[in-house]
């Protein structure tokens, strides 16, 4: 599994340990400066006395009073600079704001729980000020999206609008995807350790690469490895004794009560490639379902082919994917004419032609749906079978079919995580790319279908689903389930992936271990959206594999508290997979809506 990190911060953060070179400004950057004041150190009071820190960019000038946006983040404000300076210049006053306990401003920093109420005074604070016309917004991905639907959810009467970008929900998929702790949490708590920047530190993946390997190669339980990197964290901790999706989680997200009370109108934007995907779909899903038909016509989405980075600064290539034009949508400019439509009376922005803008890969061209439902039209099974070879064999395996079969079938893969050869190839592969192959033809503990060749060019784009009937003989072990296009020529594309604990195949809030080696019904339904139009003579491939990696926390199969369980623990797992009439398992196709008929 490919871990990638979760909440970085938004494209423009230097990561850089070296002092970087001053290039001559172009004419677009001076003529944005001159256009622009900007005031340091302001002090921004919040109801229990604390005041947080904020840079101030203005339009120069003696500007009437507008619509304001502020970003509050734990990435230190003069992180946003370049925002600052172009919303500025655009017309719009802008806040970057240090969270409370982090850069400037006061306070004690608590990860993510303390922003509602504190974005909720920035915003009343924000109103009151001569250069703001009382209309409020919000601008940032990752943590700052998060930011955006916590404040939202305090409802300030002043907060008109907001654009939630690369959103996560805690317990979805940050820190915990689907309750499987990574080990970049520890990396990205090191990154907000103390109130200074630590981004050298943070950017060397060679040493969090060395230090990920030395936890897993020695066996010490998960909850360790905040010391082992150097950097014991008492949020680390407080983290771990929440395995369940329980209330703890569920306090730091608005509820179905939450989402029905915002009367905003709200663009939210993720990336198919985005680790916060997950998150960002989350809230909008959880939104749509609790809103009423008013508020849901004043939600809109767009799914471009990005990583996180991408959503505040698409590139036309990434991890070994390239994307066509049309890829690189002008994001500043969309919040610059959502602003203007929202809290100015502007034109609704040309680019959302309908409710959801989504990217089809391959096809590399937007379409537009009315919902995110609608993007799918029907959903076609492929049922597992033996091709007569061995179902590890990543060349062999086994094959995916239009019709069910009736023999009496299964494969099986042993998993023995006393077994750490894994760790040597994770070193070596390619962590940022989304093509490096190594580490699932390493892997001894995978089984892999492929279809037969498309007899034509056809759209996938929606949800995958994947129903399983699995037996295992421990009380527990972790999956990850992919799905990859392979082309003629042998190029494998990734499409989308999710993962589960077994303990949690019913319920992410109750779990339940397993009882015997009976085959049970496993519902694999939380794959990240995917489009695309997977080419004539291209094949699917699917990949049910242990989820063994030095980037997740090590399940042991013991059926304690993961976090606390060590290789003295391990038990060998035999995983089967049955396929036969009577356990149908299928992998489900999103087959996309027609193209609407062209105007006469």
């Amino acid at each position: 599994m490919r871990v990638r990190g979760f909440l970085i911060a938004a494209a423009g953060l230097a990561l850089l340990g070296s002092m970087t070179v001053a290039k001559a400004a172009t004419p677009a950057a001076l003529a944005e400066a001159a256009g622009v004041t900007w005031e340091w150190g302001v002090r921004i009071p919040l109801r229990d006395g604390v005041h947080l820190n904020a840079t101030v960019y203005r339009p120069a000038g003696a500007a009437a009073p507008a619509p304001c946006i502020f970003t509050l983040t734990p990435y230190i404000s003069q992180s946003y600079h370049d925002r600052g300076m172009y919303f500025a210049a655009h017309g719009l006053p802008f806040l970057t704001v240090d969270v409370r306990g982090r850069g400037n401003s006061e306070g004690e920093f608590r990860p993510l729980i303390q922003e509602a109420r504190d974005g909720y005074d920035v915003v009343e604070w924000l109103a009151r000020q001569p250069y703001c016309n009382g209309k409020i917004s919000m601008w940032g991905g990752s943590y700052a999206g998060y930011d955006q639907w916590a404040t939202a959810k305090e409802n300030p009467p002043h907060l008109a609008t907001i654009v939630p970008v690369a959103a996560p929900v805690a317990g979805v998929d940050f820190p915990a995807p689907y309750n499987m702790f990574m080990s970049y949490d520890i990396q990205w708590l090191t990154f907000v350790s103390g109130r200074a920047s630590q981004s050298a530190i943070f950017g060397d993946q060679a040493f969090w690469t060395s230090a990920y390997r030395r936890w897993y190669e020695s066996g010490a339980p998960f909850r360790v490895l905040d010391r082992i990197v150097g950097n014991p964290s008492p949020t680390f901790q407080e983290w771990l004794s929440h395995p369940d999706g329980d209330a703890y989680w569920d306090a730091y997200n608005p509820t179905a009560a939450d989402y029905a009370r915002l009367e905003i109108p709200i663009l939210t934007i993720t990336g198919m490639y985005d680790d916060d995907q997950p998150g960002a779909l989350a809230h909008y899903q959880r939104y749509m379902k609790a809103s009423s038909a008013a508020g849901r016509a004043r939600h809109y989405l767009v799914i471009g082919p990005w990583d996180h980075a991408g959503t505040r600064t698409p590139e036309p290539e990434f991890g070994g994917l390239k994307f066509g034009p049309a890829s690189l949508v002008d994001l500043p400019k969309l919040h610059l004419d959502w602003y203007a439509w929202t809290m100015s009376g502007g034109a609704r922005p040309y680019f959302l032609k309908q409710a959801v803008a989504y990217y089809v890969t391959g096809a590399e061209r937007w379409r537009y749906a009315d919902s995110l439902e609608a993007v799918t039209a029907a959903a076609t099974p492929l049922y597992l079978g033996s091709s007569g070879g061995d179902a590890t064999d990543v060349f062999g395996g086994g094959s995916l079919l239009a019709k069910r079969r009736s023999a009496t079938d299964s494969d099986h893969y042993l998993y023995d995580p006393r077994d750490t050869s894994i760790a040597a190839v994770e070193a070596v592969a390619d962590g940022q790319s989304a093509t490096d192959q190594r580490v699932l033809y390493a892997s001894k503990t995978k089984l892999v279908y492929h279809s037969e060749p498309f007899a034509a060019d056809t759209e996938l784009s929606g949800f995958f689903r994947f129903t399983a009937f699995i037996g295992i003989d421990q009380p527990d072990t972790d999956f990850i389930v992919r799905i990859h296009e392979v082309t003629p020529d042998g190029a494998v594309i990734p499409l989308t992936s999710t993962v589960l604990r077994a303990r949690y195949r019913e319920s992410f809030t109750t779990p339940k271990l397993i009882r015997g080696r009976a085959p049970l019904r496993y519902e694999f339904t939380n794959f990240t959206f995917a489009s695309r139009v997977v080419k004539k003579g291209s094949r699917l491939r699917l990949v049910l594999s242990a989820a063994d990696s030095i980037g997740l926390e090590k399940n042991y199969n013991a059926g304690g508290v993961v976090a606390d369980e060590s290789v003295r623990d391990a038990r060998p797992v035999v995983v089967t997979l049955y396929h036969d009439a009577s356990h149908p398992s299928a992998l489900y196709l999103p087959r996309a809506a027609p193209e609407p008929a062209a105007a006469p």
